[in-house]
């Protein structure tokens, strides 16, 4: 519709290649720039010497890999900086797991597991959830009615967009995994909605 009328005249024509060029100049500084400055952040992050996590103990509940509870055991916490968090995680899950970001939706490797099995914490291996209380929310994100021991997370308040939140973490690294909410399914009526990136899937 707005083709035919700008090449009816062809002084038209001429500004509609300069509007072009002027506009794919301007994608690939922007494209430009925003590698630049992804270069610049990387070395930053992976050199940063910012401790990430609070030292001290806390009580971890131990489970086999077939998901059976064992020991409960008083473990000191895993603290770690910045860079080594980011050189063993990785970009996309570091943004997640320690700077409490949020995947996409329907973009996480087990948001719609189905199979037996563990969830267990991306930096320490915690065990955090078991397939036996995952349903489908509907929501993209992995959903769980109950963690597998109320030792392994912690919850605390969350205010960062404005409105009170409340925040799902692994109790011994302080990795951030997600949210809790009120509306999910009987026996809790809870939705621990949570970050594929913060967790890995180990069958059982």
């Amino acid at each position: 519709m707005f083709e035919t009328n700008i090449s009816q005249d062809p002084r038209n024509h001429d500004s509609r290649k300069i509007t072009r060029r002027v506009f794919f100049a301007s994608g690939t500084a922007a494209i430009v720039t925003a590698g630049a400055a992804w270069l610049f952040r990387t070395p930053g992050i992976e050199a940063s010497a910012t401790i990430h996590g609070t030292p001290g103990q806390v009580i971890i509940v131990n489970f086999s890999p077939d998901g059976a509870r064992l020991s409960v055991e008083m473990l000191p916490k895993i603290v770690k900086t910045d860079g080594e968090w980011y050189r063993q995680l990785g970009a996309n899950s570091f943004g997640i797991v320690r700077q409490a970001d949020t995947e996409m939706p329907f973009s996480g490797i087990t948001w719609k597991e189905h199979a037996p099995g563990l969830y267990r914490c991306l930096c320490c291996e915690t065990a955090l959830f078991s397939s036996k209380t995952k349903f489908e929310s509907g929501t993209g994100w992995p959903s769980f009615w109950a963690p597998i021991a109320t030792e392994n997370i912690v919850e605390k308040p969350d205010l960062s967009l404005g409105v009170e939140r409340t925040e799902v973490q692994c109790a011994r690294c302080e990795a951030h995994l997600g949210h809790v909410f009120s509306d999910g399914p009987q026996p809790t009526g809870l939705r621990y909605c949570m970050n594929s990136a913060s967790m890995h899937f180990v069958k059982t």
